[in-house]
């Protein structure tokens, strides 16, 4: 995708004076039309990717399955999530928001074709989390033991003890008040008096809220939030963001260096997840999405 604003150059608009949409398919009982299929053609292309009609049509059933499945456990990203994202995907092309909406358009995909792929696959990871985490991420001692015996020593990690601190923005407010609530936000930083005097800090202002998050591990940090935690030096607070919440920042009440064995477990998951991202992916991902084709009802027309 790196190439995606390159690529545009060489391909061919997408035609409006298409033939009629038709139905090519139905996944539980959610159509699937040859207009997405097309979009998705021309998606896998600006990717550089195999982008014949039956690859574009099979990852939309998938994606399909996935999404409905998302919905079923109410586990979709927000649609700030999404729009942050795709802000941040036109920055690494050196595009703005507006032009990339352009270049998505010119190439046939469309602005919300892309954020509906955005959408799905910011949140599938965490349906394969909830589903299979617990389950795959306990080790029985004796294998916590031999991981460490090959490792020859405990790892070592970094323990934070978290606060997060809400600004609240109404949706029926969003766009009034957006704007003043993260420079609200922006300037109680600076007056923040610790974590033990939060809830009183925030009572003095007016819908504010305080979460409790307890202790976190490194290799456990939220990837929205890892940047900004990394880089905050000491016990203070991290910048502000932007969610579907209102604007919020996390206090830093302590952190330090810890090496016992709940953190070698949280290392040792973290390490073997890396080893599937670089490989062939989760198995988990294919077990799952083999459940769901096989309770569904997909037809192809």
């Amino acid at each position: 995708m790196a190439a995606l604003a390159a690529s545009v150059a060489i391909e061919p608009a997408f035609s409006q004076a298409q033939a009629a949409s038709e139905i090519v398919a139905v996944v539980n009982k959610n159509p699937i039309t040859s207009t997405d299929v097309a979009r998705r053609a021309a998606f896998l292309r600006l990717q550089r990717q195999k982008s014949d009609t039956k690859t574009a049509r099979e990852q939309l059933v998938e994606e399909a399955l996935k999404r409905e499945e998302i919905a079923r456990v109410r586990m979709s990203v927000s649609t700030s999530d999404v729009d942050q994202a795709y802000a941040r995907f036109a920055a690494s092309n050196k595009l703005s928001p507006e032009q990339l909406t352009k270049v998505l358009a010119q190439a046939g995909v469309g602005a919300p074709h892309f954020k509906e792929y955005i959408a799905v696959q910011m949140s599938w990871p965490r349906l394969i989390n909830a589903r299979f985490g617990g389950a795959r991420g306990r080790m029985s001692s004796e294998d916590l033991v031999k991981r460490m015996m090959e490792n020859k020593e405990k790892p070592v990690t970094t323990e934070y003890f978290l606060q997060q601190i809400i600004f609240v923005v109404p949706d029926s407010k969003r766009n009034a008040i957006l704007g003043k609530r993260k420079a609200e936000a922006e300037s109680s930083r600076s007056k923040f008096p610790g974590c033990e005097q939060s809830k009183q800090f925030a009572a003095t202002m007016l819908d504010v809220s305080v979460r409790d998050l307890g202790r976190v591990l490194a290799p456990e940090l939220p990837e929205d939030w890892k940047p900004l935690i990394e880089k905050t030096s000491g016990n203070t607070t991290t910048g502000t963001r932007v969610t579907e919440r209102g604007v919020e920042f996390l206090a830093i009440c302590n952190q330090r260096q810890v090496s016992d064995d709940f953190a070698a477990e949280v290392v040792f998951r973290a390490e073997d997840l890396g080893k599937e991202q670089a490989g062939e992916g989760n198995p988990n991902e294919k077990k799952y999405l083999d459940e769901l084709r096989s309770k569904a009802q997909i037809d192809y027309r």
